[in-house]
């Protein structure tokens, strides 16, 4: 599909081997989580739909990937999230190991009713 090449290009021009790195693993993580995601660039960054509806968003920067969870309203998390209830974002910098498992089970309960 089209759409996810552009995302697989974007990913891997990323410049540091770090962020390609742990932007290909949320990715797949993503994509174990919603098996019928829909991917796309959108302000220039790499969204995530389930339904149409936007589940999740990878946010690099110069020193850091952020990683954003959408619909999170209600939902509980731990600490170093940040954002408003409707979404919630982590950064992750070069010497932290993203927990995809946490991140998989946010992301399931968060897409649950898309």
């Amino acid at each position: 599909m089209e759409t996810e090449k552009k995302v697989s290009a974007f990913i891997e021009n990323l410049s540091q081997p770090w962020q390609i790195e742990v932007s290909n693993q949320l990715r797949q993580m993503v994509r174990q989580v919603i098996p019928e995601v829909e991917e796309r660039i959108q302000y220039k960054k790499p969204h995530f739909l389930k339904n149409g509806h936007y589940a999740a968003v990878i946010s690099p920067s110069k020193d850091t990937i952020a990683f954003m969870i959408m619909n999170s309203s209600g939902l509980t998390f731990p600490k170093g999230f940040e954002g408003p209830d409707e979404r919630k974002w982590l950064k992750i910098l070069k010497e932290d190991t993203p927990d995809c498992d946490l991140l998989a089970d946010l992301l399931v309960q968060a897409t649950s009713t898309l």
